[in-house]
């Protein structure tokens, strides 16, 4: 489950979902930047949105749509965020909308709009209406890969999930595509991400499962401590599956919130994985805390220190730094009763140094490490996701609006 980049395109969409993508020449040419999703029936819809102050102007059109619970298309654009824009951003919102419902035959209340790039310039809405109409007149001609590239900014490469849901009786398909590389802090949704299902899940069952699974997955990431102002998860449910609309407490429920849950915890891995500049995925796992919320916060307390993510990029096991990281995050410990392990080399036991520096530096060798912190005062755990901290991530946010 997941994309690769030596992989074929056989990411086959869910029953009664089409796709299309076209070139806007948003922020420069040369790429496809707009995408349109189509669902050719109503469909549950649920959403998480960014819990920034400062929202941009689709975020705000989003929120208000979602309260009902249904949509049916979703226009997504990157290379410009129309955050910051004022009433003239909710206007283009608005006109986007309006131009895909036109052209698409549906209401325009079931559309969703949504931006990515850079805060503060207003859309090339000129540009942008007639190619939202052009890939609404082509609908079905683009894959769901071709969407996910088209929602890249600092991405490098496209993040896609595809896979079943096997339930008594019958068989659904989800897929999921998102984009994210930098500004990504939890409190939801750190990201874009649209998720399409061709089962029937009633709206508030839908709604309970994105946001449980969300609060495990998507809202554990965190590459660079900056929180955006457009994070949006949607996630369309269309019913072309046939099956009896899913309802909390049944077991289709559980296998069906259990699926998204997997799916969004593999574009997440991904979303670290691809952190600006990144080398490596950091997974840094607390057990031993008192509560989930206190090995949680434990956990972000190190995944956000600079000193800690420059350090694993320098192959340097540097406990000290997540010995401080600990001491400030504001969970009380003991902490002459932590044990730190990089990967399966106990570098840290009851507070001192193992003396494994060597064996240790040779755990962050890889693109894949993991850092487990035991704080011996509880019974309860949690994981975090992010990278490391690298001389591409200051060049690439240099030069982002150049």
């Amino acid at each position: 489950m997941g994309y690769t980049e030596n992989g074929t395109n056989n990411y086959e969409l869910p029953k009664g979902f089409q796709v299309s993508t076209v070139e806007a020449a948003i922020k420069k040419p040369g790429r496809k930047d707009l995408a349109v999703i189509f669902s050719t029936v109503p469909a549950s819809c649920a959403g998480v949105f960014t819990t920034n102050i400062v929202k941009a102007a689709p975020v705000v059109l989003d929120i208000e749509r979602v309260k009902t619970g249904r949509g049916q298309a979703i226009v997504v654009n990157s290379g410009n965020a129309n955050a910051c824009t004022g009433e003239r951003g909710m206007e283009d919102s608005r006109a986007l909308s309006r131009a895909a419902s036109g052209v698409l035959n549906i209401d325009d209340s079931l559309v969703y709009v949504c931006s990515t790039g850079v805060i503060g310039a207003p859309l090339p809405i000129d540009r942008m209406l007639p190619k939202v109409r052009e890939a609404c007149e082509n609908i079905g001609k683009s894959t769901l890969l071709d969407a996910a590239r088209a929602i890249m900014t600092t991405d490098t490469f496209p993040k896609v999930v595809s896979t079943t849901i096997n339930l008594p009786g019958f068989t659904g398909r989800l897929c999921a595509i998102a984009k994210g590389a930098g500004m990504i802090c939890p409190n939801m949704a750190t990201l874009l991400s649209f998720v399409l299902t061709d089962l029937s899940v009633k709206p508030a069952a839908l709604q309970k499962a994105l946001q449980d699974a969300s609060q495990v997955t998507f809202n554990r990431v965190t590459v660079d401590g900056d929180m955006s102002t457009n994070d949006t998860l949607l996630v369309l449910a269309n019913g072309t599956a046939a099956n009896l609309p899913i309802e909390e407490g049944t077991p289709e429920y559980d296998a069906f919130a259990s699926t998204l849950r997997e799916t969004l915890l593999t574009l997440a891995k991904m979303i670290a994985k691809d952190g600006e500049g990144a080398t490596k995925m950091v997974t840094i796992a607390v057990k031993g805390a008192n509560s989930t919320e206190e090995a949680i916060r434990a956990a972000r307390s190190v995944a956000n220190s600079p000193l800690v993510k420059t350090a694993i990029y320098g192959n340097d096991a540097n406990w000290g730094r997540i010995m401080a990281s600990l001491g400030y995050s504001g969970i009380v410990f003991d902490p002459y009763m932590v044990d730190i392990s990089f990967g399966g080399v106990l570098a840290v036991e009851n507070g001192l140094s193992a003396g494994k520096d060597a064996e240790s530096k040779a755990e962050l060798g890889g693109k894949d490490v993991t850092i487990t912190i035991d704080l011996k005062t509880g019974n309860a755990r949690a994981q975090v996701y992010t990278c490391d901290l690298t001389q591409e991530y200051i060049k690439i946010n240099a030069e982002y609006r150049t």
